[in-house]
């Protein structure tokens, strides 16, 4: 798995450094240290948006802003697919397609614009394949 170019979705970031996660955090920090040690991780801008929000506002033991300013630095070293207006319209194509709301279908469509084979997120179907992406849970593996 980690070998593939792998879009990781906002959940699997977060949990990664949720320390009130307990197994997700620990499952979640070997996928996100496995594609540092690979170089084969994708995000988007909507994935570290999110992320931002909920790792200094929502989660029970918040992260202050600058640590969470500084993930989210190296966190642009990996390959970052930037939504815009083609990605948004893609998108809605997805979702009418899959039957998906349409944040889900953003991550989707960044996914294969960012040419992963892997989707991991908790959020959609275990091992459904969307257009060339396949989605995986790694919490239920």
């Amino acid at each position: 798995m980690i070998d593939d170019w792998t879009f990781v979705d906002t959940n699997i970031l977060v949990y990664a450094y949720d320390i009130s996660a307990e197994e997700k955090q620990k499952t979640a920090a070997r996928i996100v240290t496995g594609l540092w040690a690979t170089g084969k991780g994708i995000i988007s801008t909507q994935v570290l948006q999110e992320f931002y929000v909920t790792v200094v506002q929502k989660i029970p033991n918040p992260i202050e802003e600058d640590k969470a300013s500084d993930i989210i630095r190296d966190m642009l070293k990996w390959k970052l697919v930037v939504n815009d207006g083609l990605t948004i319209l893609e998108a809605i194509k997805i979702q009418k397609r899959f039957l998906l709301s349409f944040w889900d279908s953003l991550i989707v469509e960044a996914a294969i614009i960012g040419g992963a084979s892997i989707l991991l997120t908790e959020d959609l179907t275990n091992q459904q394949t969307i257009e060339t992406v396949q989605i995986k849970n790694p919490f239920l593996d």
